[in-house]
């Protein structure tokens, strides 16, 4: 079986989607999978044994120069890669009109998605061929399993759904002593922790003989990241990496700990023990999903305390 799936962003929403694949491919082995999602994130599905091709798409890029030539060039050779085959199923998960309306529509077959009811923008389930009710009051990894299953016509397994690409980076970490990776970064400046509390809790942690790994994607982040390990013995900024090299690095960490952002869902996918600070959010549905995820919730993130982290990084390392 050969299907399109739609999922074009953000890191989060494409991580959410693999656990779908893995149920999927357990019951359909010979299932195949073109991935249609956004050029920041073509890495991710070439993690997963499902994923058959990936079809980068640059809707936030193109809309910015919709008539230049450059854009009309990629948008033409988009569509080509697009509309080459003949698929037994279009599942559009991101239920979203630009999603349906750039992406679901132009591809051929069946097309598959959330009822109006329930679709993130109630119009995009105009564009599909068939629709599902799926409860939005669960986890958004539970909704698209949900979605994959009446799509393709199998039973739901009955267990915790797994993301499918911890295998892919399993090889040997040269680290000279256990770390811990600080991710400190979101773009919402609401999610954010105090930058004195991050070196608060790197002066514990190194105490007691861990290495700190400081990530960066941009200026401003690494200025932080080098503010926190200021005058620190054992806390390394890393280099500015991509996707692939983050993951490795975090599939090798003793733990995680993280702001609400993308590579924290990035670590529930590698089932890396990982605590998420959450204040300006609510982890009921967008929660980190699988293996080893600590939830540290208040009211607001200036509330949480290092000592309320050391605290529950204590009861997971013992």
């Amino acid at each position: 079986m050969k299907i399109c799936l739609i999922k074009t962003s953000s890191m989060g929403d494409v991580l959410h989607t693999l656990p779908a694949l893995t149920d999927a491919k357990l019951v359909l082995p010979e299932l195949e999978v073109d991935w249609v999602v956004e050029e920041n994130f073509v890495e991710i599905p070439r993690w997963h044994s499902a994923v058959n091709q990936v079809i980068p798409v640059a809707i936030r890029r193109w809309r910015k120069n919709l008539f230049s030539a450059q854009t009309q060039n990629e948008w033409k050779n988009y569509r080509t890669l697009l509309q080459q085959n003949q698929y037994d199923a279009v599942i559009d998960a991101q239920g979203l009109i630009k999603s349906a309306l750039f992406a679901t529509r132009l591809a051929q077959g069946k097309k598959f998605g959330y009822n109006r009811k329930c679709a993130r923008e109630p119009l995009a389930a105009f564009f599909y061929d068939h629709t599902f009710f799926i409860d939005y009051q669960q986890h958004a990894v539970e909704r698209i399993r949900q979605l994959f299953a009446q799509s393709l016509g199998y039973a739901l397994p009955n267990t915790q759904g797994d993301y499918g690409i911890s295998q892919h980076f399993l090889t040997t970490e040269n680290a000279t002593k256990p770390y811990v990776m600080f991710i400190h970064a979101t773009t919402r400046a609401d999610k954010h922790w105090l930058n004195s509390e991050w070196k608060n809790l790197a002066k514990k942690l190194t105490a007691l003989g861990l290495e700190i790994r400081l990530p960066w994607g941009n200026s401003t982040e690494k200025q932080r990241a080098e503010w926190i390990a200021q005058d620190l013995e054992n806390v390394i900024v890393l280099p500015k990496s991509n996707l692939t090299e983050l993951a490795q690095q975090i599939a090798h960490a003793k733990a995680v700990i993280s702001v609400d952002t993308g590579l924290a869902h990035l670590t529930a996918a590698l089932d890396v023990p990982n605590i998420t600070l959450y204040g300006a959010t609510d982890p009921k549905l967008i929660g980190t999903y699988g293996k080893n995820q600590h939830y540290l919730h208040k009211n607001d993130m200036k509330a949480i305390n290092h000592q309320d982290v050391l605290a529950v990084f204590a009861q997971i390392s013992n």
